[in-house]
């Protein structure tokens, strides 16, 4: 048998229909191989960034792995923004690469490149991912596969590689004489012996607290203990603030959902987390973006349980300042098991004046002003409300970085089992569009919502071609501003409004968004005011064309309530002093939730 046949045939068995591959001289094996294995194909994409994307969003769909093929050099090299988005977001991915043959390796001669487009792919890889191997021997293949999906699998997930001489490739193999890999005893996941300890004194803070929240993160998704995480909370009527990655989790109507906290947060998120005396995180490393500066900060006078499988993650707050009064290192689903078995016959927390003051809270500070639906223009607030207006159950969103997933985080209204993706950590520009393709092959060909910023859409709109080619019923907007608000927003904090490399006026050019839609193929509508989103966006989301929408925004738009560098996250001031919002600026004192 053909090596690369094997590899074809050990994707297939792993369930993986669908392989992200752009051709070259060092992957036509591999990829020949793909086109006649059945069980699984390959999907060309246009850069080997996008195909890294889309096996990271394909894998997320499905909570399976994925897969993407790229060939030596700068097919490698290219994946690595994709690599690192599965990474930082601990997605389980193979990368397999092509590489030159063995006989043509530079070895120790100390050459740059001996074998053309020869590049040393592994130890680049390496910081990025939780294995990256070249093969060596033939009868290896089976061995380093096996090991490289149960290493990304296993634990804390994340991408492997795989690099793939191109001679090996061709290689006559014996599968049934092939060594295999079999899992160490001593590395498999095993329980925390403290757990039941931990959950006992975590639940006795929970019901002694006045104002507690619960923080729920990607691992929870990641452990899939979902069910676990809203059977807890509801038993024991916790609110949560979720970070980016579980905004999903809850329906806009559940009473426990608070919102997303951090500096581009809800402000009556941000005041439950700044006034709460207990926080449990479970499955989330609060990042900068959530906790803010200086860390000391967060949850000024909260007790801090935080729950994480991985131990760096859960024992590296002290050395930035930031003390945990309880680690928990587990995962998600074993903590959550655990906590609903102890809890079974615990009575609820008496928390009702706390629930309620977070209810003033978001009463007080609606996320979208009346000023916002009066603007001449199409303000992005209310077009994110339109679009969750539009959006039916069970739909699924992809966003690319920036003001996009800002405002879709703070504004979209989650129905039942709706999901939002995006490259949460690495978050960068040109995501969406990939991340979209991967999760619409993943899922039959059904629709997927693509919400991109004009300048993260440039990073990828090649792709789509792709979409075009597979025929996929994407609904993409493009949130059409000019620029990257997101950096005009940080310039205009530091550098008095320069928005030098940031702008339309500093150097950026942008297409005739509707052109460029329709030039290929897609319906294509431009939508610039408050009254186009709430008459159109219902039917173009319904529509079963493959759907391109140029959302024209004023260039000023921004993220609001944004904290500025180096002030606590209750310090909700907004950037832009309009006067139709002072009256909602002001800061609640520590003792507010106490009266």
């Amino acid at each position: 048998m053909k090596l690369s046949d094997y590899v074809a045939q050990f994707l297939a068995d792993q369930g993986i229909k669908h392989v992200f591959a752009i051709t070259g001289g060092a992957s036509l094996h591999l990829i020949d191989s793909l086109a006649k294995c059945d069980g699984t194909d390959y999907v060309c994409t246009h850069h080997e960034q996008a195909s890294a994307m889309a096996a990271d969003a394909y894998a997320r769909t499905t909570g399976n792995i994925g897969a993407a093929v790229a060939t030596s050099g700068p097919g490698g090299t290219n994946l690595i923004t994709g690599i690192c988005c599965a990474w930082y977001d601990s997605v389980p991915v193979l990368y397999i690469t092509g590489q030159v043959s063995t006989f043509r390796f530079k070895s120790e001669t100390g050459v740059r490149q001996m074998g053309f487009q020869e590049t040393d792919i592994v130890p680049m890889c390496e910081p990025i991912t939780k294995s990256a191997v070249t093969i060596m021997d033939a009868n290896r293949i089976r061995y380093e596969l096996e090991k490289a999906v149960w290493i990304a699998q296993s634990g804390r997930p994340g991408p492997v590689l795989v690099d793939i001489p191109d001679n090996l490739q061709r290689a006559d193999i014996t599968p049934g004489d092939l060594d295999r890999f079999t899992p160490p005893l001593d590395q498999t996941d095993t329980p925390n012996p403290a757990l039941k300890d931990h959950v006992r004194t975590c639940l006795e803070w929970l019901r002694a607290a006045k104002r507690p929240v619960v923080v729920l993160g990607w691992g929870v998704r990641l452990g899939k203990a979902e069910k676990e995480a809203l059977q807890f909370i509801n038993r024991l009527g916790l609110p949560v603030c979720p970070t980016w990655a579980t905004a999903d989790m809850q329906t806009h109507v559940d009473p426990l959902r608070v919102g997303t906290f951090g500096t581009h947060g809800n402000r009556h998120a941000n005041f439950a987390i700044q006034n709460a005396d207990l926080i449990l995180s479970i499955g989330s490393r609060l990042d900068t973006h959530m906790i803010g500066s200086p860390f000391s900060d967060f949850g000024r006078e909260a007790k801090k349980i935080i729950v994480d499988i991985d131990a760096s993650e859960a024992h590296k707050f002290p050395e930035f300042g930031l003390d945990i009064d309880l680690t928990i290192v587990a995962n998600s689903k074993d903590f959550l098991t655990e906590a609903l078995e102890q809890s079974a016959h615990l009575d609820t927390p008496n928390i009702q004046p706390w629930l309620d003051q977070i209810r003033t809270w978001k009463s007080r500070y609606p996320v979208i002003q009346d000023a916002y639906r009066n603007s001449d223009t199409l303000n992005p607030y209310v077009f994110v409300e339109a679009l969750s207006d539009a959006a039916q159950d069970g739909d699924i969103l992809f966003s690319d970085t920036g003001c996009a997933i800002a405002w879709l985080c703070q504004a979209f209204e989650f129905k039942k089992d709706q999901r939002l993706f995006h490259a949460f950590n690495n978050t960068p520009m040109g995501y969406a569009l990939p991340g979209a393709i991967g999760a619409s092959l993943a899922r039959d060909k059904k629709r997927v919502i693509c919400v991109a910023g004009d300048g993260g859409f440039m990073m990828n709109l090649q792709e789509l071609s792709t979409a075009r080619h597979h025929d996929l019923p994407l609904k993409i907007f493009v949130l059409n501003n000019g620029g990257y608000s997101m950096i005009q927003q940080t310039q205009d904090q530091w550098l008095d409004s320069r928005y030098e490399a940031s702008s339309t006026a500093s150097g950026l050019g942008f297409p005739d968004f509707q052109k460029l839609g329709e030039t290929f193929g897609f319906r294509t509508q431009t939508i610039s005011t408050n009254a186009d989103a709430i008459k159109n966006l219902q039917e173009l989301i319904e529509s079963p064309d493959p759907v391109f929408c140029n959302v024209v925004l004023n260039s000023t738009e921004r993220v609001i309530p944004q904290v500025k560098f180096g002030r606590p996250i209750e310090d909700t001031e907004p950037l832009l002093e309009r006067e139709e919002f002072l009256s909602n600026m002001l800061i609640e004192p520590l003792d507010v939730s106490r009266q």
